[in-house]
């Protein structure tokens, strides 16, 4: 079972999300917060497996929510995805640079936003690819990292190149079929990646695609 909490601080929007994910035999939601600071604490109490975070809320704002539940070791296993009205959003960006898994828009269809909260849970895969792939491409663009560069001296080709792919948001099968691997080896690939750049998960590694220069808006591999 997937435990969901939500923080929005609309009832209606919170009534719709739950009314939508309630109604699935996998998903249950386990608590609402109608502010950052209540999402933590309910967060803390209730160890969900994801949080459907609305990035503009009272007292705490979904960005500074969001940092903290991903700077605290003891909620590693708790994944956050931010809701927005607006694609490119500028806060958006930064809540995934700090260590949001994905953002999904409000006026989503439900299908999307369940297919999300599955795929978030999994780990698997990014939450709106080729969304997410131009809202980062577009703000990783006006703030280069060189610590992001150096950090690819880590990596091994094989890492570099599968990183990359990754980046313009290929999925591991996807990955396996341009190289000629298993799945199972493009995601080790990838898992090593992660590990050795200190990723947080698939959506981290995106960013730091970007920031290093690895992968530049518009490169198709």
């Amino acid at each position: 079972m997937i435990r969901v909490l939500l923080a929005d601080d609309q009832v209606l929007v919170r009534a719709g999300f739950r009314a939508l994910l309630d109604a699935q035999d996998d998903i249950e939601v386990v608590g609402e917060a109608a502010d950052g600071e209540q999402a933590l604490g309910l967060v803390r109490e209730l160890r969900p497996d994801a949080v459907l975070m609305d990035i503009r809320m009272p007292v705490t704002d979904g960005l500074a929510a969001t940092r903290r539940i991903t700077e605290d070791p003891d909620l590693a296993g708790v994944k956050v995805v931010i809701l927005t009205t607006f694609e490119l959003d500028e806060y958006v960006f930064e809540a995934i640079r700090a260590g949001a898994s994905g953002f999904l828009v409000k006026d989503t269809e439900p299908d999307e936003l369940l297919r999300a909260v599955r795929a978030v849970v999994d780990g698997d895969a990014l939450l709106s690819p080729g969304v997410t792939r131009r809202l980062i491409a577009e703000f990783a663009a006006r703030s280069k990292e060189p610590a992001a560069a150096a950090a690819l001296d880590r990596l091994t080709e094989r890492e570099r190149e599968v990183m990359a792919l990754a980046g313009i948001g290929l999925s591991n099968e996807e990955i396996a079929r341009r190289l000629v691997v298993s799945p199972l080896t493009a995601k080790t690939h990838v898992s090593r990646a992660m590990v050795k750049l200190g990723a947080r998960d698939r959506a981290q590694l995106v960013v730091l695609a970007y920031e290093s220069g690895l992968v530049r808006p518009g490169w198709l591999g």
